[in-house]
């Protein structure tokens, strides 16, 4: 099947790494492994992100003009189906229902959300896009549970499947103790203590309170031995830096690393620690378990889809500074449950959450 794919929050080329993007390819090759000819239909951005109607708007306008392109473009060898990755009321979807219906083919949507709550409010424009895109959805893809409760009204349960997070575990099975001594002999690190990773970009809101968070639950056990070392910058780096003051003897600040170097880092770790202030699933703990590493987060949002509780780490029932520290205390003082957490996680990725898993389920599309 010939397929156009879209993501208006952040298209598979944009130039700043995020989960976002990462997703957007992951899903472009999970549907080409299922033998769908896919397309990247536009790199056009809808984001608004202040609560502007009037920019809203225009951005509207702009779409309209892209998809009368596309159109035109595809006047002959259209697309047989359009899929569009993640929709909410702040970059809806302005192409895809208009192309899908001009050319009469089914219109997919994966990772979208729809908020009563925005109803009326600076994003009206947006939410009542969300809302009528869902309407003509000829499938949706959920990739946390937790996005279900909200579109069912709009979709009803029939058309929505569950999508859980994916990736390739192939590059997350080649480390060992080598990748560690290089590590160890860079940063100056003692091999005997644990290490705890982090990956994560560095900017103000919801990331920077997982940080802040992070710092408090990590003061709670400076009675154990440990190293962190953390992946990650943005514009908030002095303050997230600032918020491990007290811990500075203990932190390495790595900055954004690629994705090979990344890989390698979690393969030299121990365990992840990330509370996951408002994470929609958080990747980096998927990546983290393909490469063995124990994760330590809040049962909160789509994290529990992706972190198998008592399985593959341990889950707080919600943002609990105490209830963190006790989890990573535990994982912390226990090497053979470390490590076999650690093997299932990397079990767990490579058999249910693989890219090739995610083709069989996008293999048959509407």
């Amino acid at each position: 099947m010939r397929i156009a794919f879209y993501a208006p929050l952040k298209a598979p080329t944009h130039a700043i790494p995020s989960g976002d993007r990462r997703v957007a390819r992951l899903l472009m090759q999970a549907l080409s492994l299922a033998g769908h000819e896919v397309e990247l239909a536009s790199e056009f951005r809808s984001y608004e992100g202040r609560g502007d109607p009037a920019r809203q708007a225009a951005i509207r306008e702009e779409a309209g003009g892209i998809a009368d392109s596309l159109l035109r473009k595809w006047r002959e060898n259209t697309p047989q189906l359009w899929f569009t990755y993640h929709v909410y009321y702040k970059a809806p979807d302005w192409l895809g229902p208009r192309i899908a219906k001009a050319l009469g083919i089914p219109y997919v949507l994966a990772e979208a959300t729809h908020a009563p709550k925005r109803a009326g409010g600076p994003w009206a424009i947006g939410h009542e896009a969300t809302a009528a895109a869902l309407g003509m959805t000829a499938r949706v893809f959920c990739l946390s549970r937790d996005d279900e409760a909200c579109l069912v009204p709009l979709v009803g349960r029939g058309r929505i499947t569950f999508l859980p997070p994916f990736l390739d575990p192939a590059p997350y099975r080649a480390n060992g103790k080598e990748t560690r001594d290089a590590f160890a002999r860079q940063l100056h690190l003692p091999e005997s203590e644990p290490w705890i990773v982090v990956a994560a970009m560095m900017r103000e809101g919801d990331k920077l309170e997982s940080y802040r968070l992070l710092a408090k639950v990590l003061s709670r056990v400076v009675d154990l031995p440990w190293r962190l070392l953390v992946a990650g910058d943005g514009a908030a780096r002095g303050r997230v830096e600032a918020a491990f003051d007290e811990l500075k003897d203990r932190v390495k600040f790595l900055g954004a690393l690629e994705e090979e170097a990344l890989v390698r880092l979690y393969g030299a770790g121990d365990l992840m620690v990330w509370p996951g202030v408002n994470e929609a699933f958080g990747m980096a703990l998927l990546e983290a378990q393909a490469a063995g590493l124990p994760v330590v987060s809040c049962a909160l949002r789509g994290i529990p889809d992706v972190v198998a509780d008592g399985r593959t780490g341990l889950l707080a029932a919600s943002l609990d500074e105490a209830a963190l520290a006790a989890r990573v205390r535990e994982l912390l003082m226990d090497e053979g449950k470390r490590s076999a957490m650690g093997a299932e996680a990397a079990r767990r990725v490579a058999a249910e959450r693989s890219v090739a898993h995610a083709a069989e389920r996008l293999r048959l599309l509407p």
